[in-house]
């Protein structure tokens, strides 16, 4: 699962944010409305954990304009302690849900991902693209009865690519998604690692399942190669 937290107390955000990966989230953090508008724009999320007292531009403008511009992601309002008033407006201006500050890690993980069941929007967990089976929520994948060891770096691009089987996924998507938008290292490290799987989910079964598109990205045929 995919969350944005935008939160300007950068220690409050990086404490969840430590927090959801250590859960098995992929986690993006942004300290201004400004800022979190745009991650939120340019990037597909499954939810946003947005607080209301944001410089730039407060939450309940942020929440506004993602449902303005046609935005579906789950968005979970952080409000003020006992702010009635702030939950009713968090509602009416698009918020699925909020959590009253201080709140328990605890209960923020299991909102999050009540709020995802609710919104029928939670990625399954095993994908199957021909005899090729990637388990998410064990972390295996399989070439038929054949088990296949993969890094966790391995595994996410697998993932992502079979998530998106059959569609031409960018060097910049893997990039943004298996590592994060603020990466500033070598682009190629993509290269390296599709060339991994090739490696292990390919060559040993005689198959061609990581095709490149010259130009474009690479895709996972439908087919498993």
């Amino acid at each position: 699962m995919r969350v944005l937290v935008v939160e300007d107390e950068r220690r409050l955000a990086a404490a969840v944010q430590r927090g959801l990966e250590a859960e098995g989230f992929r986690v993006d953090v942004a300290h201004d409305g400004v800022s979190g508008l745009r991650q939120a724009t340019r990037s597909r999320y499954d939810v946003i954990v947005l607080d209301i007292m944001l410089p730039g531009l407060n939450g309940y403008r942020v929440c506004a304009m993602l449902r303005a511009a046609g935005n579906t992601a789950g968005i979970l309002m952080l409000t003020a302690k006992d702010g009635e008033f702030d939950e009713a407006e968090a509602l009416d201006t698009g918020a699925d849900d909020f959590l009253s500050k201080p709140f328990s890690f605890v209960v923020l993980v299991a909102r999050l991902r009540a709020l995802v069941r609710r919104l029928g929007s939670r990625p399954p967990q095993v994908l199957t693209v021909g005899d090729l089976v990637v388990d998410v929520a064990a972390r295996t994948c399989h070439r038929g009865a054949d088990p296949v060891r993969l890094t966790a770096r391995e595994f996410a691009v697998l993932e992502h690519l079979a998530r998106h089987a059959g569609a031409v996924v960018s060097k910049r998507e893997i990039l943004d998604h298996v590592w994060d938008e603020n990466y500033d290292g070598d682009p190629n490290v993509v290269e390296v690692h599709v060339s991994a799987l090739r490696r292990k989910i390919d060559a040993p079964f005689g198959r061609c399942a990581v095709q490149t598109v010259r130009g474009v990205g690479y895709r996972l045929a439908v087919d498993g190669g």
